[in-house]
């Protein structure tokens, strides 16, 4: 089975940067790329605020965050992953443009690196047609924000070598996470379940049956959600959340996954939730209200 010492992360958003987070904290050296070199800074600075966070909270000692913050360098060229044993992507959840990294990533590495999709839907199976292992390409994806999430989901595309299943959960295991299953459908398990729920909650809020508020206080106090449905929305990216119910709606050909109007509507505005500083909520005020 191989072994994985080195991870190369590309995308230094909010799911790149927990991702590196957990590999240097789990004792792996790690490597964050992404194609904007101020995000990779921007990246950095995150994750080491995020680990004082820890050490205030007694969750790691100063050590870890000392020798975790070590572990990860920035990598503003693809090249610099040719040490990597691990490469995940975890870029906008967008087919194409993870496709094209894919293939401009292949010539760096080394015959024996597997390569990883954090994608919340893509099918694992047509991204790993598109590189030259598709033997050793799986889905890991990571529950946001990665450092407190405990569950993971890993999918086995088409090709898929059992070597490459067996040395992934190996690693996961070694994050300290739990590893879920999942089959390559569109959207696998978690998204497949949540996100349709936050278009339901979008369609009840367009056809003017509750508001933001009502809404998000309903199933918080009435189905105990830690979050709100709307809420929840704008903390993943309302992008996002449009993305994964495009690949449900396509992928699955039921008119059940059609995505809210007013979900494309907000996406179209750039109001795509706490990224943007607005979407179901504005965030530019103390405490943020509802914009609907």
């Amino acid at each position: 089975m191989s072994s994985i010492k080195t991870v190369g992360v590309i995308g230094a958003g909010q799911m790149g940067n927990g991702i590196a987070h957990v590999c240097a904290l789990a004792g792996y050296e790690a490597l964050l790329n992404d194609a904007d070199p101020a995000r990779i800074e921007a990246g950095l600075e995150g994750i080491a605020k995020n680990m004082r966070r820890q050490v205030g909270r007694g969750l790691i000692q100063q050590p870890d965050m000392d020798a975790g913050l070590k572990r990860i360098k920035a990598a503003p060229k693809l090249a610099a992953f040719e040490a990597c044993d691990l490469v995940i992507e975890s870029i906008v959840e967008d087919i194409e443009a993870k496709k094209k990294i894919f293939a401009d990533l292949q010539a760096a590495l080394k015959p024996t690196a597997i390569l990883a999709s954090n994608t919340s839907s893509i099918s694992i199976t047509g991204l790993a047609a598109k590189t030259d292992r598709p033997d050793k390409f799986i889905g890991i994806h990571f529950m946001n924000p990665a450092p407190v999430m405990k569950l993971v989901e890993l999918i086995r595309g088409l090709a898929t070598s059992q070597e490459t299943y067996d040395t992934s959960v190996k690693f996961v295991e070694s994050l300290g996470k739990t590893i879920a299953n999942a089959e390559d459908f569109p959207a696998f398990i978690v998204n497949r379940v949540l996100v349709p729920m936050i278009n339901e909650a979008v369609y009840t809020l367009y056809e003017g049956v509750g508001s933001v508020e009502a809404i998000d206080k309903s199933l918080k106090l009435g189905a105990n959600h830690p979050m709100g449905p709307l809420e929840l929305a704008d903390f993943i990216g309302l992008d996002t959340c449009l993305s994964i119910m495009q690949v449900l709606y396509e992928g699955l050909a039921d008119s059940k996954y059609r995505p809210c109007p007013l979900l494309v509507k907000y996406v179209e505005a750039g109001w795509l939730g706490r990224k943007t500083n607005r979407g179901f909520y504005d965030y530019r005020t103390d405490p943020p209200t509802p914009t609907r």
